[in-house]
C-alpha cells in the first residue's frame, strides 16, 4: 500500500467510511451484520492497493467478519430493546452456528477464492430471489420444528456465513419466514445471530491467513485487515440503530422488496467477478 498516491488512499478511506454508514443502516435494516454489502466494497478497495486475486477475497470475509462483529452486537441491541428479538433461538441456535463457521474458517485454508465467490453469489441470489417472488406466502409450517432440526439450520448458516463474510441475518430470515415468524421478528432473532458468527470466524480468518501473511497488506493479521476494520467498524456501528429504527416504521412487504433488491444486486456482482 506504500506505493499508492497519498490523494488515492484518501479517497480510499473516504470509501471505507462511507461504505460503513451503508453497512450499519443495512445490519439495523434488515438484521444483517452487512457482509453482503462489506464483502463487494472491500473486493474493489483491496483490489486498487494491489492485493493478490488468490487471496483477495478471503482477506475481504475475514475482514468483513471483524467489522460485522461490534455493528451486529449494536444492532441487536437495538431490535431487543423494541422486544421484537425471538431469544429462545437465538440460545438454541448459538452454538451449532459456531460449529458451522469453525468448519467454514478450516476450508478458507485448502479452497480457491473462487469457491468462495460462487458460494457468495448462489446463496445471495437463492435468498433474493424468496424475498422478492415468495415473500411469506411460501410457508413451509406455522411452527418452528424441533431442536435438532433448528440445530441442523444452525449449522448450515453458520458454515454458509463463514464462506460469505456474512453475519448469517439473511440466511435466518429467511429460515425463520418459511416458518411462519413475522418478519420483524425474524429480523431482530437474526440480529442476535451475527455476533456469534463474527468473533468465531474473525479468529478463524486471522488463523487460517498467517501462512499466506506475505502476500497480504501492511497491518493485517492473516485474513484480517486492520485498517479496514478501524476505519469501517465505528462508523457502521453508530448507524446500525438508525437501520433498526427505520425497519419498524416499514411494512413487512415495503422490508422484503428493499432486501431482495439489495441481495441481488449484490449477488450479480460477485458473481461477475468471479467468472470474469
Amino acid at each position: 500500500m506504500s506505493g499508492v498516491p497519498a490523494g488515492e488512499l484518501a479517497m480510499l478511506a473516504v470509501a471505507i467510511m462511507a461504505g460503513g454508514v451503508v453497512t450499519g443502516l443495512l445490519a439495523g435494516l434488515f438484521g444483517i451484520g452487512g457482509g453482503a454489502v462489506l464483502v463487494p466494497v472491500l473486493f474493489e478497495i483491496f483490489r486498487l492497493v494491489g492485493v493478490p486475486d488468490d487471496v483477495r477475497f478471503q482477506l475481504c470475509i475475514g475482514t468483513s467478519l471483524a467489522i460485522i462483529a461490534p455493528t451486529a452486537l449494536r444492532s441487536y441491541r437495538s431490535h431487543r430493546a423494541l422486544g421484537a428479538a425471538m431469544e429462545d433461538v437465538v440460545k438454541l441456535w448459538t452454538a451449532p452456528i459456531v460449529v458451522g463457521v469453525v468448519l467454514g474458517s478450516l476450508l478458507a485454508l485448502v479452497a480457491p477464492s473462487a469457491l468462495f465467490k460462487i458460494v457468495f453469489a448462489c446463496t445471495a441470489g437463492l435468498m433474493a430471489c424468496k424475498m422478492l417472488f415468495l415473500g411469506n406466502r411460501v410457508v413451509i409450517a406455522p411452527e418452528l420444528p424441533g431442536p435438532w432440526a433448528m440445530r441442523a439450520y444452525a449449522l448450515v448458516i453458520g458454515l454458509l456465513s463463514s464462506l460469505m463474510g456474512v453475519g448469517g441475518g439473511a440466511m435466518a430470515t429467511m429460515v425463520l419466514t418459511f416458518y411462519g415468524r413475522p418478519i420483524h421478528a425474524a429480523v431482530a432473532t437474526s440480529a442476535g445471530l451475527g455476533v456469534p458468527i463474527a468473533v468465531t470466524g474473525t479468529i478463524g480468518y486471522m488463523l487460517a491467513g498467517i501462512p499466506h501473511m506475505g502476500e497480504l497488506p501492511p497491518l493485517s493479521i492473516g485474513y484480517v485487515s486492520l485498517v479496514g476494520f478501524a476505519l469501517m467498524a465505528p462508523v457502521s456501528t453508530f448507524t446500525a440503530r438508525f437501520g433498526a429504527v427505520i425497519a419498524h416504521r416499514l411494512s413487512r412487504r415495503t422490508l422484503e422488496i428493499a432486501f431482495g433488491l439489495f441481495l441481488i444486486t449484490t449477488a450479480l456482482r460477485i458473481l461477475f467477478s468471479a467468472i470474469g
